[in-house]
């Protein structure tokens, strides 16, 4: 009898481990390899409001210091219409800057003032140097309240400037 219960036991073992080893192999399979970890951001809809048009993205938003420190670092590839917004409690300082070490993909940046309006923008190259202060930083030389960061291109493609508004979830619509 105790025989038949230790095969079973075992058995019971092998199985987990077996479903363990299977579960990992698919979440591998599933995720393109290079594209850096699945991001847990919460996601939101962005406006950027040209003269008379609009033009949406769906932006994860980087609330904390970590979220803001990890940014789009690791990945490989950015939807056209994606992006992501750094959220700030403070007003930062014009010394304050964004960096692309371990960020594979061209960045266009703009830094967005207390009104919502983009206050500088600027398009940031990744940087492949394993030391991250061979990286430039790209100093914002304003003071903004958040930064949205999309691909490069991005916009002059849409033809967005500095003084265009910029509008998200619990940011009041249109700019002062």
């Amino acid at each position: 009898m105790k025989r038949s219960a230790d095969l079973t036991l075992g058995t019971r073992r092998y199985q987990a481990a077996a479903l363990a080893l299977l579960g990992g192999l698919l979440l591998v399979w599933q995720w393109p390899a290079g594209a850096g970890e699945p991001s847990t951001l919460e996601r939101a809809p962005l406006e950027v409001v040209t003269e008379g048009e609009r033009h949406r993205l769906e932006v994860e938003l980087a609330r904390s210091s970590a979220e803001r420190q990890k940014g789009l670092m690791d990945r490989d590839h950015l939807p056209a219409d994606a992006g992501m917004l750094f959220l700030y409690t403070e007003p930062q300082s014009p010394q304050g800057g964004f960096w692309m070490y371990r960020t594979r993909i061209p960045l266009d940046i703009a830094f967005i003032d207390a009104e919502g309006r983009i206050a500088a923008k600027a398009t940031m190259q990744p940087c492949p140097s394993q030391n991250p202060y061979d990286c430039p930083v790209t100093l914002a030389g304003v003071t903004y309240h958040a930064a949205l960061e999309v691909n490069a291109g991005y916009f002059d493609a849409h033809d967005i400037e500095v003084g265009d508004c910029v509008i998200w979830p619990g940011r009041p619509d249109g700019c002062n």
